[in-house]
């Protein structure tokens, strides 16, 4: 006569089956915390900048796992800096004012209603919904901008295209669009000093007190330089760099990285993310890495795995 579901022999049976299956997940779980330790001792008290950014920012799944991420770093002893854009948010904003919105080689040009708006989004709406996903997920964070404490001094950012009609260089005014001057790191160090997550919004002011917009890479670049950062990770909506074949390059120098941008591999949005890296690299940052921002709990991925993700840029 065979066991069945009253059986007390199947009953048993079923339980310590569901048991060993319960125990091999505890075990994979120990095996992966044990393969994470040395990269966990290996980041212990230093400085990872984050820019997150994109349409990425809009997914509610995302920005939670993205929160969860930065709150596990700071409790394995790192201290993360985030710096974030907000583009679609803006777009959508402006949109909905009425406000026209014009582009120049992926920058906005930016008149005195547009940086209204710029900064209420960018300083309002995404950073406090940023701090408040972190805050949720268990961590301490705080926002700010690059006004505050005069964080980051920027000037005009002056843009020169090829006039496609007469074939000259000509000068593009892109209003109040900026790129930093002068970058001054107390407010973060004084924010990382008290155990919590400094949450940076892109606009820069004026030597006049005038509002900037600036790339939200861009200001990554600069902060994580004038923190002498030991990484900073570019979070976008691709894996990385690819080569010719549209396979990931895994690792590039700075000599490396140009020579790619000069033969063309390296094109369109990417090259300024790229240069960006380069530019950090060469500013005391010891690794800059492009990762795709849509892959679940890459930064973890990336900081405590053998293999990593993306594509990282050294000085070289």
């Amino acid at each position: 006569m065979s066991s069945g579901p009253d059986d007390p022999t199947f009953q048993g049976k079923d339980e310590r089956i569901q048991n060993l299956r319960q125990l091999a997940k505890w075990r994979a779980t120990a095996r992966v915390l044990t393969e994470a330790l040395p990269y966990i001792l290996r980041y212990d008290q230093k400085t990872v900048v984050v820019k997150y950014g994109g349409n990425a920012m809009g997914e509610e799944g995302v920005a939670n796992h993205f929160a969860q991420d930065i709150v596990l770093m700071r409790q394995t002893g790192i201290d993360p800096v985030v710096v974030h854009g907000g583009g679609p948010q803006i777009g959508a904003m402006l949109k909905r004012l009425e406000i026209k919105s014009s582009f120049v080689d992926g920058l906005r040009v930016t008149d005195q209603a547009a940086i209204d708006v710029v900064e209420m989004v960018l300083t309002g709406t995404v950073n406090k919904q940023i701090v408040s996903a972190i805050n949720n997920a268990g961590g301490k964070a705080v926002g700010v901008s690059g006004k505050d404490g005069q964080m980051i001094v920027a000037k005009k950012l002056l843009k020169t295209r090829r006039n496609p009609t007469t074939g000259k260089d000509e000068t593009v005014d892109l209003g109040f669009v900026g790129e930093p001057e002068e970058v001054n790191i107390e407010v973060v160090q004084t924010i990382v000093r008290s155990d919590m997550v400094a949450v940076i919004a892109p606009i820069g002011v004026g030597r006049a007190g005038e509002t900037y917009n600036i790339n939200a890479d861009t200001v990554a670049g600069a902060v994580a330089g004038a923190l002498k950062a030991d990484r900073m990770l570019l979070l976008t909506d691709v894996p990385g760099v690819m080569d010719r074949n549209g396979n990931l390059i895994e690792r590039l120098t700075t000599t490396e990285a140009r020579a790619l941008i000069k033969d063309g591999t390296i094109s369109g949005g990417m090259i300024p993310k790229v240069e960006t890296c380069i530019d950090a690299a060469e500013r005391g940052v010891r690794a800059a890495v492009i990762l795709d921002g849509r892959v679940q709990h890459v930064l973890l991925i990336e900081l405590f795995t053998e293999h990593g993700a993306g594509t990282m840029i050294v000085k070289g």
